[in-house]
């Protein structure tokens, strides 16, 4: 769980305690686990134009809806299986990325017949985290160099619905890059 209030913290989790929660104990923490990894991917593409806190909110209801990210489940889904989902309330429903979900699922199987994904996804930062040193939220990049080069070999890949800015993102909630700030608790942690 989260610490006390005296807990420093990036200021972008504010004072929501699911918000405070996946600060604390997911956003930058290197992830390796390939489901998860897809998982987090799915949901960052979900997050486009959003606020990822709404995306947070109805994480539980993403899951279920698409079968706990079982990209070879999702890769089955039928007309019958996107009537349902953009019908469900519980998630955010736009038609191009549920679609682009069932693509991307279809996307990495056809990966991992080549390359176990997380290997891949890692290899682009030489198998380890890079530590930024960021003194203020305003200095954090929406995306970089690094993040262009990772979207266009998705894209190369066959992934849909993945800028920089979204790759980005990923990049950040996954650990592939650690950008909590310097004065916060975790930046030295992770």
């Amino acid at each position: 769980m989260f610490c006390s209030t005296h807990t420093s913290r990036c200021p972008w989790c504010g004072d929501d305690p699911l918000y405070i929660r996946y600060h604390d104990e997911e956003w930058g923490k290197p992830l390796y686990d390939e489901q998860l990894l897809f998982e987090f991917l799915i949901l960052e593409s979900f997050q486009a134009g959003l606020s990822w806190r709404t995306i947070l909110h109805k994480r539980n209801a993403f899951r279920v809806a698409f079968d706990n990210f079982s990209a070879d489940k999702i890769a089955d889904y039928n007309e019958a299986k996107i009537q349902s989902l953009l019908a469900n309330t519980g998630i955010v429903r736009n038609q191009r990325k549920i679609l682009a979900t069932i693509h991307n699922a279809r996307a990495m199987i056809q990966l991992q017949q080549q390359s176990s994904f997380s290997e891949w996804l890692w290899s682009h930062v030489n198998g380890k985290p890079l530590r930024n040193r960021w003194g203020s939220i305003t200095d954090v990049p929406t995306h970089t160099p690094l993040a262009e080069t990772l979207a266009h070999n998705l894209k190369k890949a066959g992934f849909q619905f993945l800028g920089p800015t979204t790759v980005y993102a990923f990049m950040q909630a996954t650990g592939m890059v650690n950008d909590h700030l310097v004065s916060c608790e975790w930046h030295e942690k992770n």
